[in-house]
């Protein structure tokens, strides 16, 4: 058994399991969401990128470094978007509750170190949620990474608004899908679909579908498609740039993760 790079948790066997405990490696859990992105993007399309961004991760680990990445939770919370056929949404409970049983059972194995490697913007509550009952529960070391927070490579010339509004099937998502399934984009779908927060931000200080002042909205109130961005800006090449970006960024977070000492997580003082 190899265990330098990744390794699936579903191609071990049970001894092999428990002999990769004492090399106290981080297990990843690929956190991603199986939702509608407009008439361009497949339903996959959250799945397809968080896959994709862990196989670039592991291009850049060092040697000697193991991560176990767990079977990735495909379907999560996506009540935003439940307006349009496809999606598969849990409730939050339940996802809750499947993502802190998962956790439970990395700790019951014996693992310390768990990374959520997140590709969908509607788990990042389930993340905060799940991470402290499992820190608080088991003892956990519970890292939560957004690939959409990793920043972005220096040569991306996007123009800010597509930046701030075009969170969902815009110019980024689109461009990530091109390099990684291109046979998936309906290329003949894409469009400029212009956020309402666009106009929100012309007309309020504050308050917009995201930021300091956030409204709840389903898709639709952002845009009646249901997606919104740019998605004309994206191309294969700016693809492959935002692959290589995020996932060098992402194999940072995996090493940061190891390195993380554990004497820092003090215990229950009651």
């Amino acid at each position: 058994m190899n265990t330098d790079g990744f390794v699936r948790w579903q191609d071990l066997t049970s001894p092999e399991i428990r002999a990769l405990v004492p090399r106290d490696p981080v297990v990843v859990l690929p956190l991603a969401a199986i939702e509608q992105h407009g008439p361009h993007l497949p339903l996959s399309t959250d799945l397809d990128i968080g896959l994709g961004l862990l196989d670039a991760a592991a291009e850049h680990l060092p040697e000697g470094l193991s991560a176990v990445v767990l079977p990735p939770v495909a379907i999560a919370t996506s009540m935003e978007h439940t307006s349009f056929p496809g999606t598969l949404s849990l409730e939050p409970e339940t996802a809750l509750a499947q993502i802190r049983q998962l956790g439970a059972a990395v700790a019951g194995a014996g693992f310390r170190r768990l990374l959520f490697c997140n590709s969908h913007g509607g788990n990042t509550q389930l993340m905060d949620l799940a991470g402290l009952r499992l820190r608080r529960d088991h003892g956990l070391l519970v890292v939560k990474c957004s690939y959409f927070r990793l920043g972005l490579p220096d040569d991306v010339d996007l123009p800010a608004g597509e930046l701030r509004h075009g969170y969902h099937g815009g110019a980024l998502e689109t461009a990530m899908m091109l390099h990684l399934a291109p046979e998936r984009v309906r290329m003949e779908h894409r469009a400029h679909r212009v956020s309402i927060g666009a106009r929100l931000e012309e007309e309020m200080r504050f308050l917009g579908p995201e930021g300091p002042a956030s409204f709840s909205w389903m898709t639709q109130d952002l845009h009646r498609d249901g997606v919104v961005g740019n998605a004309l800006l994206a191309d294969a090449a700016l693809g492959s740039r935002l692959v290589r970006h995020y996932g060098t960024a992402i194999a940072t977070v995996i090493r940061e993760t190891a390195a993380f000492p554990l004497d820092l997580l003090r215990p229950d003082t009651q």
